[in-house]
């Protein structure tokens, strides 16, 4: 191949590095106002008034909304369950809900108006952790029975208690057989923090609202969703709202579906004129987070290392409201469940409204939850046993072929050889003396989300290519290989090609940027949109020049016939339209591909003070084909220094009213040079095999729930068992006195 399978240079990258990229803090337009919000103090409460004269003789304020002033609206919002007001009316469900907002001249004048309006609350109980929201005696978070999102599936069911969603599997293969003195049983229960994605760049969207159009720019991850979300809560046709993207710095999930500019575009239809919200750190961890968890597994095995069956009870907190809360679910109940050969097996997944701050998507979510649970647990089994913990899991793993979920897309990757590829450059081999250790661990989850991704290539009068595909570059490096894509097929060089910045006015639908689809699904799109303007360029030339279309083929941005060449630009405008609609052809069951979550780790615990050192973290990338082989490396090594955040330090901690006490980056701990385990290694693994472009299958998302495990399991080995996260110092400090 002549570009896709080469790790050539990010076209984006000059942009960057010189300043002249745009991202939304950078934008402006004429005659705009800036936007500050008021939020709430208190995590549950009554609003017994709201007190707007002072804020309003503020100079420079232009007007300050409340959800008064969206009466005639269906102020709720929501993709899969529709809860959330753009304003609080009546009541805030969390502290940091928004109350007001104030739209003025400058932002030090909409700041001031801020600070001048006057709350009067009716503070109410709060529920801050799903034992409490689960108790038969817990009042309700939302009264009334769920709406459904316009992107909720149709088959979802909902209940009407704070536990509103549930997911379930029941399956049993064979009936166990055997007495109870020949199986070994392993149960607890175990604990997942609140974290931050914390991207680089908050939240930021300029909005305007003409009275029959909207018009915004968002730094979003799911601009066409945005767009039928804010249609719907606006009541205009979808065709009337356009959003484009500019940079994005960074997602990992914080900017996927619909955020701040719902309340965006409400303050500009108040303002009539052009309004700009840049969410602050602290305002963007109350937007969105990772789930917190409580779960409780047992797993059986019988004496001879045969697992027999598994059972998982797991919660969810999903904050006030549901954001994606439903999807997580599913997956958490996905990745409990385990790539192994289970006699029988249930999980029952509830997603549970709470009265902290919603929590949403985060990167590798539900596996980063729950795969370090099931996998610790076959670590216990197999010290109990006496067997190695490698052969443990190789003699039950699931083939290729094999379903793990009933309904859902038979595994579709060599789990064991990944497995053996991790564990050959771990080192696996004997126990390690003193306080180190040794852990892996192997998972599969759900990816690709949607086969709804659309692509238009088209051919312009100076020979260049342009690529307009919907999803967006956050970092991960989509415009690089959907470039690549295209030079590919095309046969051009990659700086003749260039991938439009999304614009849902003119770029074709794609659904979302996430759940590691950028390449295998919005990526076949741009392959077959190359395809098809390579067959109109041959065709044109075959009816315009007499070529024989036996020999004609392209090659360096012409036209080649035996010895007759023209230059691509000579047959004039020219476009090709993809869809990888074939991903789901013949009802194909899903997920579109099972992501390999497959990882290792080397730790060193210090007894005397409880800091964990990550001395080697390995990852499988498991990508069917390496259009980027840099960039698979660059995503995994990335996502593995998140994963050390995670599951060493990272935590979001409340007070005992609600409210988030670590907002800032001098409290919230996050992942530092310092940090960086002292050795990487991301084993790429081709084997062909995925549903994309070429053969490839998406990465970026599968460290999470690989890494997360190896760790726990590589600190276990080293002597210290922790159920619950982040494996901070003192939490290991204790659980080592504990021990001895």
């Amino acid at each position: 191949m002549r570009s896709a399978g080469r790790s050539l240079p990010r076209p984006d990258l000059r942009a960057k590095l010189s300043g002249e990229a745009v991202f939304g803090a950078d934008l402006a337009e004429p005659g705009m106002l800036h936007v500050r919000l008021l939020r709430s103090v208190v995590a549950h409460a009554r609003i017994v008034s709201l007190d707007l004269d002072a804020a309003r003789q503020v100079p420079g304020v232009v007007c300050v909304v409340t959800a008064a002033d969206l009466a005639d609206l269906d102020p709720m919002w929501g993709h899969y369950v529709r809860d959330r007001p753009i304003l609080a009316d009546g009541v805030v469900r969390f502290a940091g809900e928004i109350v007001a907002a104030v739209a003025a001249e400058t932002p030090a004048a909409a700041a001031a108006a801020v600070a001048e309006i006057d709350v009067e609350y009716d503070e109410l109980p709060p529920l801050l952790d799903v034992t409490a929201a689960v108790a038969p005696s817990a009042p309700r978070v939302h009264s009334g029975p769920p709406r459904p999102g316009f992107a909720c599936p149709p088959s979802a069911v909902f209940g009407d208690g704070n536990d509103f969603y549930r997911w379930r599997v029941a399956h049993t293969r064979v009936e166990p057989s055997g007495a109870e003195d020949k199986l070994v049983t392993v149960a607890h229960e175990y604990a997942f923090p609140a974290v931050y994605q914390y991207a680089m760049e908050p939240h930021a969207v300029i909005a305007e609202h003409d009275g029959d159009r909207i018009r915004v720019s968002s730094t979003c991850q799911h601009p066409f969703l945005v767009r039928e979300e804010l249609a719907l809560l606006f009541g205009l046709p979808v065709d009337r709202v356009r959003v484009s993207v500019p940079f994005i710095g960074g997602g990992f999930g914080s900017k996927s579906y619909t955020k701040m500019e719902p309340v965006a575009v409400a303050v500009a239809r108040q303002a009539g004129r052009p309004v700009k919200l840049v969410n602050r750190v602290e305002d963007a961890m109350v937007t969105t987070r990772r789930h917190g968890m409580r779960a409780r597994m047992r797993t059986v095995a019988d004496r001879d290392g045969r697992l027999v069956s598994r059972d998982a009870e797991i919660w969810l907190d999903t904050g006030a409201y549901a954001d994606n809360g439903p999807t997580v679910t599913m997956v958490a109940g996905m990745a409990a469940v385990g790539p192994y050969r289970w006699d029988r097996v249930g999980v029952d997944a509830a997603c549970v409204y709470t009265n902290l701050p919603p929590a949403g998507s985060y990167r590798g979510f539900g596996a980063a939850h729950l795969q370090w649970i099931g996998e610790s647990q076959v670590d216990e089994l197999a010290e109990i046993l006496g067997m190695d913990r490698l052969q443990l899991r190789r003699q039950n793993l699931l083939a290729r072929g094999e379903t793990m979920i009933p309904g859902t897309r038979p595994i579709d990757a060599d789990l064991a050889g990944d497995l053996a590829a991790v564990a050959d450059r771990l080192g696996w081999g004997p126990p390690l003396p003193g306080r180190q250790g040794r852990g892996i661990s192997v998972g599969v989850s759900p990816a690709g989300a949607s086969h709804h991704s659309q692509a238009r290539v088209e051919l312009r009068g100076d020979g260049r290519v342009a690529v307009r595909v919907g999803t967006q570059e956050i970092g991960q490096g989509a415009r690089t290989v959907h470039a690549q894509i295209a030079a590919e097929v095309l046969d051009l060089p990659l700086d003749r090609v260039e991938v439009v910045p999304t614009d849902t006015g003119d770029t074709p639908y794609d659904r979302s940027t996430g759940a590691s689809r950028s390449t295998t699904v919005a990526g076949l799109a741009v392959q077959r949109a190359s395809e098809d303007l390579r067959a109109a360029l041959l065709r044109t030339a075959v009816e315009r020049w007499g070529v024989d279309p036996a020999v004609a083929t392209l090659a360096g941005g012409r036209i080649v016939a035996g010895d007759r060449s023209w230059a691509i630009e000579e047959v004039g405008a020219c476009q090709g339209h993809g869809d990888a609609g074939e991903l789901a052809a013949g009802g194909a069951t899903m997920p579109l591909f099972w992501e390999v979550c497959v990882a290792g780790a080397q730790v060193t615990v210090d007894p005397d003070t409880g800091q964990i050192e990550v001395r080697r973290a390995v990852t499988a990338a498991d990508v069917g084909r390496a259009l980027n082989p840099s960039l698979v490396e660059r995503q995994d090594e990335g996502c593995a220094l998140q994963v050390v955040g995670n599951a060493l330090f990272e935590e979001m901690r409340f007070s005992e009213e609600g409210v988030l006490l670590n907002d800032t980056l001098l409290d919230y701990r996050i992942p530092t040079v310092a940090d960086v385990p002292h050795e990487m290694a991301c084993v790429i693994i081709e084997n062909g095999d995925g549903p994309g472009p070429f053969g490839a299958k998406g990465c970026g998302e599968s460290v999470f729930g690989g890494l997360v495990a190896a760790l726990v399991c590589a600190v276990a080995d080293a002597g210290v068992t922790v159920r619950e996260l982040p494996m901070s110092p003192d939490r290991v400090w204790h659980a080592i006195r504990s021990e001895s």
